[in-house]
């Protein structure tokens, strides 16, 4: 008896006949075989057809919070990432842009920077610092070296993993490429490395 199929086929695959019976159609199998139509009784609901119940109150319950004040206009909120989910997004771009850069920079030498994007412009602390230096102390000369010796020892060590084969994210690279930049502010300071 051939079947057409019914315009609603329930989620266990069950349709309606010509003659109004519900049936699971004849199908075939992965062997070739044909599996035969079955007749699926009266009143019979599957349990893939069966819809989940939901409690009024329970429901109402849940939404209790968002409905607001009765009788005040709605609150509109600004919509603003968090800042932990923007900082994820951006460790995620950088991450994107690291593997790109990565895969570009794997054709040229090591020395070289990965693209032009990533060389920074002229550095933003180079033109504050000879104004600062007439005023700086002793100590506060001794702190500044002692940071940018930090500076370089932690872009050689990013220059050891790149040379190493490791990817680096834009970041990083950014501060392989000062490094020389760094010598140069220590050595204005009066510090050798």
């Amino acid at each position: 008896m051939p079947t057409t199929p019914a315009a609603t086929l329930s989620k266990a695959g069950i349709t309606t006949n010509a003659e109004g019976h519900r049936v699971i159609p004849a199908s075939v199998r992965a062997d070739g075989s044909v599996r035969r139509e079955i007749a699926v009784r009266p009143g019979y609901r599957p349990p893939e057809d069966v819809e989940i119940y939901k409690n009024r109150n329970a429901e109402a319950w849940k939404n209790r919070g968002s409905g607001g004040v009765p009788g005040a206009a709605p609150v509109v909120k600004p919509e603003a990432k968090a800042g932990a989910s923007d900082k994820n997004a951006k460790r995620k771009a950088a991450r994107k842009r690291a593997k790109e850069n990565g895969e570009k920079a794997d054709d040229q030498k090591v020395g070289e920077p990965a693209s032009t994007k990533t060389a920074p412009p002229a550095s933003e602390e180079t033109p504050a610092e000879p104004t600062k230096k007439a005023e700086q102390t002793p100590e506060d000369k001794e702190r500044l070296a002692k940071a940018i010796r930090k500076k370089i020892r932690q872009a050689n060590e990013l220059k050891n993993k790149k040379e190493g084969g490791e990817n680096l994210l834009p970041e990083q690279l950014e501060k392989v490429i000062k490094m020389n930049e760094l010598i140069r502010q220590l050595n204005a300071l009066g510090f050798e490395q």
